[in-house]
């Protein structure tokens, strides 16, 4: 086994090991999506769009995203996982219940599809994604976010139409361990990618980012 087959192997087991799909437990109240719905439009609208696709490139578009994803993330902005003053804000009343209502609910919706916008960058993005760089034991990303970008939505999010500048600087953050360096390891996702983006210059982070956007 290589470098590279062994680091995506361990890595790929601590996710599914630590990060199991989310499920509702029997007889738990069933999700409220009205409530979701009312949560998504009257106040995450300003920054992700009424149908989660946002206008803005630095705020991540969250329609079609994992449901499970989507829930671990709110939880992890307001246990302080994630610093973002933005979003610990708007976390701060939410209730387990309602960051559950609201994965579903944003999962539901139907992303907008985006393209690269720099062939050259989506070339040079294409050629890591599908392979990784066996020089430094870069696995290629699309064994965890699959071929056509959509992830697996328990445990890796989809890149597919999302915007490269929020995906840029998200590696960029992971790089600086401004993500995945919890003192207590609840971010194991988080941990792998940070791994991840140490093994990536800022050319290639941004290639990355410009080519997954427009997978399909």
């Amino acid at each position: 086994m290589n470098r590279k087959t062994s680091l995506f192997v361990t890595l790929t087991t601590m996710a599914l090991a630590f990060c199991a799909p989310h499920a509702i437990a029997q007889g738990a109240a069933k999700p409220d999506l009205a409530k979701a719905k009312e949560i998504a439009q009257g106040i995450c609208a300003a920054c992700h769009g009424a149908d989660g696709n946002s206008a803005v490139a630095v705020n991540p578009n969250l329609a079609g995203q994992g449901a499970d994803y989507i829930t671990r993330q709110l939880q992890h902005f307001k246990s302080g996982v994630r610093a973002n003053a933005i979003m610990q804000g708007m976390v701060a009343a939410l209730t387990p219940a309602d960051m559950t209502a609201l994965g579903i609910y944003y999962a539901q919706q139907k992303p907008k599809l985006l393209t690269a916008k720099d062939p050259a960058l989506a070339k040079a993005g294409q050629m890591l994604y599908r392979a990784g760089n066996t020089a430094n034991g870069l696995p290629a990303c699309s064994a965890c976010h699959l071929p056509n970008g959509v992830g697996v939505p328990s445990n890796f999010p989809r890149l597919s139409g999302q915007h490269a500048d929020y995906t840029y600087a998200q590696l960029k953050a992971f790089k600086a361990g401004e993500r995945g360096n919890d003192k207590d390891g609840v971010d194991v996702n988080g941990k792998i990618m940070r791994d991840i983006a140490m093994r990536l210059d800022d050319a290639q982070m941004k290639a990355l980012a410009d080519f997954s956007a427009g997978l399909r």
